[in-house]
């Protein structure tokens, strides 16, 4: 969850990574009586995400600046419409502003492009879900974006839910029990509100993991062929999650196979930041 607790302590962070002894650019150049207004202008449609955090930056650097959101997150905008506006001391406004805008350019790319997958199994029944493939210290803003866009967020981290994979499960029946004693073992042992989640990437692993009473079964890299036998397979016994190599291009085939989720880690790590801009006037005190 994006709360402003995450929020400030990684823009904050951030803020100190750009201006670790302060900005040396702006104190020297610009007067410290003047003042700005800046236009956050999109330059490309989109889908907006990371409102709170846009802000966030140029609070953290300075209380006196004030911005005005004009779109709320999850919001679609177009081309030439005015995001944001920011107002206050013009050294702050430029100290904050490459912050701002690398977070709130990320986290849009993110929104747009799972809108994008979203619109392509609007048609289906199919979730799209996020993975943990996503950028070290920024899991939080970038799920968040993952929501802005239409999509869902799988679990946030490994504390999260037990998800078994061929390593884990390699492990497992290392002492000689078959894959279904194996799981019934460790779901034994786990809380009974813990999800249980098994990848598996052959058709014939399906029943032996299913007989282990999990939620859901992830197949992993099938075929459209084979996702339409696995799903025939699982038969409504657990949710079942496809997984593997998901683009813009096959994402439509493989929701119409019938699978109830669709994780796709490009979300994250393959979008690109959107093209939005500040678009700043300076002005000064009247000396009389």
């Amino acid at each position: 969850m994006l709360t402003r607790t995450v929020i400030d302590r990684v823009v904050a962070a951030a803020l100190d990574e750009d201006a670790p002894w302060g900005d040396l650019t702006s104190e020297s150049l610009i007067p410290a009586e003047a003042t700005a207004r800046a236009d956050l202008v999109a330059r490309e449609d989109g889908v907006f995400a990371g409102g709170d955090v846009f802000a966030a930056a140029f609070r953290l650097t300075d209380p006196a600046v004030t911005v005005r959101l004009r779109v709320t997150d999850g919001e679609r905008f177009t081309a030439g419409q005015v995001l944001a506006t920011v107002e206050g001391p013009a050294r702050s406004v430029l100290t904050a502003e490459r912050v701002g805008l690398n977070f709130v350019q990320r986290m849009s790319g993110i929104a747009t492009l799972t809108a994008q997958y979203v619109r392509e199994v609007a048609h289906t029944g199919a979730r799209i879900a996020d993975t943990r493939k996503t950028t070290p210290g920024l899991r939080a803003f970038e799920r968040h974006a993952v929501v802005c866009g239409g999509g869902h967020n799988h679990r946030f981290s490994l504390s999260d839910a037990v998800m078994a994979k061929d390593n884990h499960l390699a492990v497992l029946t290392a002492s000689g029990l078959s894959v279904t004693q194996a799981l019934q073992g460790a779901i034994a042992r786990l809380p009974h509100t813990t999800h249980v989640e098994v990848e598996v990437d052959r058709l014939d692993q399906i029943e032996a993991v299913l007989a282990a009473g999990i939620g859901t079964i992830m197949l992993d890299n099938f075929s459209l062929a084979d996702l339409v036998r696995g799903v025939e397979q699982v038969a409504g016994r657990a949710t079942v999650d496809a997984s593997g190599g998901v683009t813009l291009e096959t994402v439509r085939a493989i929701a119409e196979t019938g699978v109830d989720v669709i994780s796709v880690g490009a979300l994250t790590h393959g979008a690109r930041g959107l093209d939005l801009g500040l678009d700043m006037t300076v002005g000064m005190p009247d000396p009389s």
